[in-house]
């Protein structure tokens, strides 16, 4: 069984909404959060969300995308309002194993240890 199963992505103009979810079925987890790779670029950290729902976004995202998290349905999401085409990438949801136990919340992927398969968001003018 994947761990964790991203879905949502889909093509939207510029200006639009989606919203993304990651259902991590009947797994625990700690930190969470979702990371992108856009084309040509490198990996990076758009939003993550602790157990006790602190978040951190990326400054490219902040006003615009939410994270939040269904704790009963175990799913994570992601609004994204106005998108823009530079949000156009492949995005991943990732979570944090138990054992690292509580720590800050950051987008360093090293502390990652599951990752979703990715889910494309394609933002056309």
């Amino acid at each position: 069984q994947v761990p964790l199963v991203e879905s949502g992505g889909g093509s939207v103009q510029a200006g639009g909404s989606l919203r993304l979810s990651c259902a991590a079925g009947r797994y625990t987890y700690n930190n969470m959060g979702w990371f992108r790779r856009a084309p040509g670029k490198e990996r990076e950290g758009v939003a993550a969300i602790d157990n006790f729902d602190r978040t951190i976004s990326a400054d490219s995202v902040k006003g615009r995308f939410t994270i939040s998290k269904d704790t009963a349905k175990n799913i994570l999401y992601l609004q994204m309002d106005s998108l823009k085409t530079e949000d156009t990438g492949m995005y991943y949801c990732a979570a944090q194993a138990l054992w690292r136990g509580r720590n800050i919340v950051s987008f360093n992927v090293h502390e990652y240890d599951y990752w979703g398969q990715g889910t494309q968001v394609t933002v056309s003018s």
